[in-house]
């Protein structure tokens, strides 16, 4: 059978190629790996050159990957297979898709390019090389690089996975400003290797060369293994002048560069809006602790700030804004400690909240910037959960007086929510990758917003001379950071005159220069490091990017004109990007298309829009040969097993008395519904306005088909009748927000307490008593407490674990259950439930073990419920009389998830009752 060997060079990108081989040694080696960069006035042209051999003496396949950064367009991608040149064509995305549909599925990508990093995103290409012949692949993209804290950086990730006997990576750049400081990192550099490294650096040029020989790269000289494996890092800066900044001009397209130095900094004033729902449970909470933590330590004293946190329900820290003395950052730094997660998601809520207290703010610094941070890791789930409700209502709120930043962590955020919003409202977006660094993530995040020194910063050029201006208003300028503006000179000029109005922290600033066209162009004549017109591509670069990100936040009418103007630049100037496909043609004509992307396409598919409605559902109806189900709980829609949306009047609050269930197949429907008031209104709506599509559809059918029934919610209490083959779903009522004696058996020795939680109706602490041994076990959904005789041992529900206290063992199953078992005693199993929030789920095992003498609001059940004589015992049966002690309840049979671990994973069916204690 034939092995396959991994061979990567990562670089800004990273290339991989995998060989198969029979032996140690590579049959397709890779003899030659070139990456060759040019950066020349921030603007990064990359080539990267793989030539392999196929040594075997039958056909084999390589693949070529290479990461390059998300922010990079490919511009160029080629095959050269014995003499024969396979070209990448760059096309318009969907002409593309139509065009070769057999290289896609359903409208995505072939797969050719997907995201794999928080910074780089993978191109790949597979192709069959005969015995004995040579392929070259060459890869060319650009990208302008971003100034963050001051420095540019280029990342080289070499991986390579096998020695290669010609392999360099080439760096020149060229900056005409001159080069203020230049350094190189590496994890993987070792004695041998430093060897292969060469710097060479004057005022304006740097040329950087890593060059290792076969015998450098090796670990040892006995083994032919490869050192490199690891980053390489080029950071550099370059010199700047208290002027207005740095003018470039190349046949006639300009740039300007502009980055003031030295200047004093707004104070802030920012509210930090923070999820604590229950998805942030576990590590995300720890690593937003831990961030926010250092970054109150980096708060200046004459900024202001304050805190919100948020789940189904949002809490004000302060009613408004404290300034940042010693004693109000312990105290805050005192409450991010406290910070646990669990509950819904009320966005909405919470970011109109942080509006109001900024509104409401007195005292602030007269000439101070105010921001809102939000970090979130979910849907709206709570309060409004329309999105597009909500960033009506934000921006409408925030009315262009404040900068809201939004923080997505992790992949089950709606990252095109969090862009739209954030840049609707003079901000940026940002995901937060799930990593170990994702506090370190955080903290960069603030570092680069953290120090405001200009405001309403406006770039003015002669109107009548300039064509294709890129954006030239600025709301807010960072130190460390660097605005570019780009456009062509339309008419023959001698001088560009540029003007530049922004406010200071002290004074109304205005800065002006003089750009000699002629000098200026004189300053790249016969330069090696240059690449064509290079400033002509960067303005296509930079106009590419505003357009599409300024047609996030359009109305459709705008966006698609926007987007129209991308294309064209994008197909102009062949760049892949978000509107175009780069089709690559292999030997049999086989075709595959590379795709673009954004970080929106980088996360978890959601089945409808959040917020979504069921007037939208009308093109997942079943079709005439469909068979399966709709299923509503809790006003969330199902259809077969999956969640496809939710009711026009919203899918969060639980209604456990409602269900409606339609079955459909080829043949027509059986319509049920369970419950009142929701389920008139239901079939209400169903029959009027565009649901009747929805209803038409359905009753088409005409003959039922058995399914299986779906549950959306579980049970506050799941138990099993003494002697009867009938479960009982037990719900509290929601006021009892104090301990419940849920129960009591003297005989056992056992007690049994629990407290609901603050707004999510379901357990959230369990206390079991025992009388001998004399122990206490308290069951919270962040640990558990063992007391005995005074002493405490705290038990994590991050690990498995057990103890024993003189025949009493307590045993934690890691993030499952914890298990208290007594010889001759009923054993006490608590369910830890992670999803939609935290919560606990109690259940007895061995209970015929009870005494009839056991009492409390659970365990009255174990001896003294009794199905009335005359109830309906029809399985089919929806609703039976149940006593009590003493007391008739008339229960109704529902389907409920159920949370016992020893249980199937099918939802069961139980009568359900509620009870007030």
């Amino acid at each position: 059978m034939e092995q396959r060997t991994l061979l990567a060079l990562m670089v800004f990108s990273s290339l991989i190629v995998l060989a198969e081989t029979n032996d140690q040694k590579p049959a397709v080696e890779i003899y030659s790996l070139h990456v060759d960069c040019k950066v020349t006035s921030r603007f990064a042209h990359t080539v990267i050159t793989s030539r392999i051999v196929n040594r075997a003496n039958e056909s084999r396949e390589a693949t070529f990957e290479v990461e390059l950064p998300k922010t990079a367009f490919i511009t160029n991608f080629s095959m050269s297979i014995d003499g024969e040149v396979y070209p990448g064509i760059i096309k318009e995305k969907a002409a593309a898709q139509n065009e070769y549909d057999s290289a896609v599925s359903q409208g995505q990508s072939a797969g050719l390019i997907k995201i794999t990093d928080r910074k780089l995103e993978q191109f790949h290409v597979s192709v069959s090389i005969a015995a004995a012949s040579k392929v070259t692949f060459e890869l060319t993209y650009e990208e302008l690089l971003k100034r963050q804290l001051g420095k540019y950086e280029l990342l080289i990730k070499v991986r390579p996975k096998q020695l290669v006997k010609h392999f360099q990576i080439n760096v020149h750049i060229f900056e005409p400003q001159g080069i203020h400081f230049l350094e190189t990192d590496s994890t993987f550099m070792t004695n041998e290797l430093t060897g292969a490294l060469t710097k060479e650096q004057n005022e304006t040029k740097a040329h950087i060369l890593f060059k290792p020989t076969l015998e450098q790269q090796k670990k040892n000289s006995e083994l032919d293994e490869t050192l490199l494996n690891g980053d390489f890092v080029v950071r550099y800066d370059v010199k700047r002048e208290a002027t207005a900044g740095d003018i470039q001009i190349v046949n006639g397209y300009f740039v300007h560069y502009f980055a003031p130095q030295e200047m004093p900094v707004f104070p802030k004033n920012v509210i930090f809006v923070i999820d604590r729902s229950g998805s942030m449970t576990g590590r995300k909470i720890e690593q937003t602790r831990d961030a926010l933590l250092k970054i109150l330590q980096d708060l200046r004293q004459e900024d202001h700030f304050s805190f919100i946190t948020f789940n189904h329900k949002v809490v004000e820290w302060k009613s408004s804004l404290l300034p940042a003395t010693e004693e109000n950052v312990a105290s805050a730094a005192a409450l991010v400690q406290t910070l646990t997660a669990r509950g819904g998601t009320d966005i909405s809520g919470a970011l109109l909240a942080a509006v109001g207290v900024l509104d409401r703010a007195e005292g602030l610094p007269e000439h101070s910037v105010s921001m809102i941070i939000l970090l979130t890791d979910g849907q709206p789930t709570s309060g409004e959960r329309n999105v597009e409700v909500i960033q009506e209502n934000v921006q409408k709120a925030i009315n262009g007086n404040y900068a809201l930043f939004c923080l997505g962590f992790g992949f089950d955020v709606s990252y095109k929510f969090l862009e739209k919003m954030a840049l609707s409202n003079g901000g940026i977006a940002r995901r937060i990758y799930e990593n170990a660094d994702a506090a370190l993530q955080l903290q960069g995040f603030y570092q680069e917003v953290a120090t405001p020194i200009l405001m309403q910063i406006e770039m003015q050029y002669p109107e009548n001379s300039i064509e294709g201006l890129t954006k030239n208003n600025f709301k807010l300028f960072f130190e460390g950071s660097e605005i570019i503006v780009s456009g062509k000179i339309s008419n023959e000029l001698d001088l560009l005159p540029v003007e530049i109005k922004a406010q200071s922290h002290t004074s109304n600033l205005t800065l002006k220069e003089e750009a000699n066209i002629k000098e200026k162009e004189q300053v790249f004549q016969n330069q090696r490091y240059i690449f064509g017109n290079f400033i002509e591509r960067l303005w296509a670069y930079l106009t590419i990017q505003q357009l599409l990100e300024k047609a996030i936040s359009a109305q459709e009418e705008d966006q698609k004109a926007l987007e129209a103007q991308a294309l064209d630049l994008s197909l102009r100037y062949s760049f892949v990007t978000p509107l175009t496909s780069m089709v690559v043609t292999k030997p049999q004509q086989q075709e595959e298309l590379a795709n673009k992307p954004t970080e929106a396409d980088n996360e978890k598919p959601r089945k409808l829009p959040a917020g979504a409605s069921l007037q939208r559902l009308h093109s997942r109806m079943p079709g005439e040969d469909d068979s399966g189900m709709f299923f509503l709980s809790g006003n969330c829609i199902y259809l077969n097993n999956n969640f496809i949306g939710e009711e026009p009047w919203g899918c969060n609050a639980i209604m456990s008395k409602t269900q409606i269930l339609f079955f459909f197949s080829s043949s027509p429907v059986v319509f049920g519904l369970r419950g009142g008031r929701l389920a008139d209104r239901w079939h209400s709506d169903l029959h009027s306005g565009s649901n009747r599509k929805m209803f038409s559809t359905v009753s088409r059918f005409r003959h039922a088909k058995i399914a299986q029934p779906i549950a959306s919610e579980h049970p506050q209490l799941l138990l099993q009748l003494p002697r009867q083959n009938e479960r009982i779903c037990l719900n509290i009522d929601e006021r009892a927000r104090t301990s419940v004696p849920l129960l009591s058996d003297p005989e056992q020795g056992l007690t049994v307490m629990g407290k609901l939680g603050d707004g999510i109706n379901h357990f959230v602490q369990f206390d079991i008593n025992y009388v001998n041994p004399p122990v206490q076990i308290h069951v919270y959904t962040h640990a558990i407490l063992v007391s005995h005789n005074n002493n405490n041992n705290w038990l994590s529900w991050t690990m498995s674990t057990s103890s024993t206290i003189q025949g009493l063992t307590v045993s934690v199953e890691k993030e499952k259950s914890v298990t208290a078992s007594l010889p001759d005693t009923v054993t006490v199993k608590i369910s830890l439930v992670r999803f939609p929030e935290d919560f606990l789920g109690l259940y007895f095992l061995n209970t015929d073990r009870f005494s009839d003498k056991v009492t409390g609001v659970l365990g009255q059940f174990y001896s003294k419920a009794q199905f009335g004589s005359n109830s309906n015992n029809d399985q089919r049966a929806v609703e039976r009389l149940l006593r009590v002690s003493g007391s008739d309840h008339k229960v109704s049979r529902l389907y409920k998830k159920d949370y016992r671990l020893e249980s199937a994973s099918e939802p069961v069916s139980c009568w359900s009752i509620e009870l007030t204690p």
